[in-house]
């Protein structure tokens, strides 16, 4: 028996920029909660990461180390962080990424659960590219953008997978939207709290499915 509709929970997508060192630092983080099915407005934080910005993640997502020289430290914006963080089970496309930079940032944080729009998309689609940029085209899902957001920011990405993650969800054969039990299913991401997620776990670089990686 179904233990209900996937929009009977509510979501934070986030999506994390780091600094290129390995395992990466926290640079920018965005949040864009989903409640009651709806997309809300993204929040983002630019962070001075503990280590300057190596110049290939700068090339990425085109955050010097001037631009964080007087941002705050993850430790002066984590009770915000963690408050927005709070209004939901986390999503993001190649989560695991995401919950390795978070959790060694945010001390104690840990989520109960988390849904992955890059496991979604491979059940859902036959495609050749699983980059979020590739979804995004194949979807349409950067029409009306708010200006000032682009891709490879965290705002930009994390309001864009929030878009992917609604229309991998929200359809379906009965017109009501993938049920909670089908989306732990496909989606969820399995292993939380252990070695890989915590240490940020990373696929391999010659994955067809590669995003940008912070």
């Amino acid at each position: 028996m179904s233990t209900g509709r996937w929009n009977d929970l509510d979501y934070v997508v986030v999506d994390v920029e780091g600094n290129g060192h390995r395992p990466p630092d926290l640079v920018e983080l965005a949040i864009v909660p989903i409640i009651g099915g709806q997309i809300g407005e993204p929040r983002s934080w630019l962070v001075r990461p503990p280590h300057p910005i190596q110049w290939h993640a700068r090339n990425i997502h085109g955050i010097s180390n001037d631009d964080v020289a007087h941002a705050p430290t993850i430790a002066e914006v984590a009770d915000d962080v963690l408050a927005a963080l709070a209004a939901g089970a986390p999503v993001g496309h190649n989560v695991h990424v995401d919950l390795g930079v978070l959790t060694r940032s945010l001390a104690g944080w840990q989520p109960a659960e988390a849904f992955d729009t890059l496991k979604l998309a491979r059940h859902a689609w036959n495609l050749t590219s699983y980059r979020l940029g590739a979804l995004v085209r194949h979807r349409r899902l950067d029409a009306d953008i708010p200006d000032g957001l682009r891709p490879h920011r965290a705002g930009y990405d994390a309001l864009v997978t929030a878009r992917l993650f609604v229309d991998l969800v929200a359809d379906s054969a009965a017109g009501e939207g993938l049920g909670l039990d089908e989306l732990r299913q496909y989606g969820l991401v399995a292993g939380l709290g252990t070695a890989s997620t915590a240490a940020g776990r990373r696929p391999a670089a010659s994955d067809p499915t590669l995003f940008d990686l912070p």
